[in-house]
């Protein structure tokens, strides 16, 4: 008897509430754990969120501010490869004109007495920025200090690899609009970084995001 119910196999037995059980096919138990990993991988993907918003408005900060350093260093090479030593190139008449000049100022030929006290204030600046980046969440911020931080690093970078020595290097500037001093594209993004910043303080946003009223 025992060898014939192994050889036909053991009827279903009918459930109480009249349903019939689902054949086992061997399979059963492997589709539950996929079906389980799945859901579970379903969960991680749920659970995968976008990078946080601050380390969104520090990817922009730093890709305004290596846009800003790479023009500026970009332009200086070629003026000191092209228009250094030679005549000035008037782009609109006498009212602006392209102009080699070395200034071991600040920016717009200020103060070139303080060469070295100007690289000091020029680092100060970058490591503030540095520091404040962690606390940011707005984007407006995010553009206005990745001005100053690519001014900021153009300059340094004259101050620091440039003639006549390390910290005391002069800035090539080349942008001589008629009745003004000379200047180049780091000391325009510095001037527009700082620009920006006062009219975000202005308008009572906060470098974390938050709008405060006086």
């Amino acid at each position: 008897m025992a060898e014939a119910e192994r050889i036909i196999g053991t009827p279903d037995i009918p459930d109480p509430s009249g349903a019939r059980p689902a054949p086992d096919d061997g399979n059963s138990g492997r589709e539950t754990v996929e079906g389980d990993t799945a859901g579970a991988e379903g969960t991680d993907g749920a659970e995968e969120t976008p990078a946080p918003r601050g380390k969104r408005r520090i990817m922009a900060l730093f890709a305004v501010a290596a846009v800003a350093y790479a023009f500026d260093l970009v332009t200086k090479l070629i003026v000191v490869a092209r228009l250094e030593h030679h005549e000035p190139i008037e782009v609109i008449g006498d009212w602006l004109r392209f102009e080699a000049i070395r200034n071991s100022g600040a920016a717009f030929g200020f103060g070139e007495a303080y060469t070295v006290f100007f690289t000091v204030v020029a680092s100060l600046v970058i490591v503030v920025i540095a520091r404040l980046a962690r606390k940011l969440y707005s984007t407006p911020w995010a553009i206005a200090l990745g001005l100053l931080l690519g001014g900021a690093l153009g300059n340094l970078t004259d101050r620091i690899f440039r003639s006549p020595g390390v910290f005391k290097g002069a800035v090539v500037d080349f942008i001589a609009p008629k009745h003004f001093a000379v200047f180049n594209l780091a000391d325009s993004a510095i001037v527009c970084g700082g620009i920006l910043i006062v009219l975000l303080s202005f308008r009572g946003l906060d470098p974390d995001g938050t709008v405060h009223k006086d």
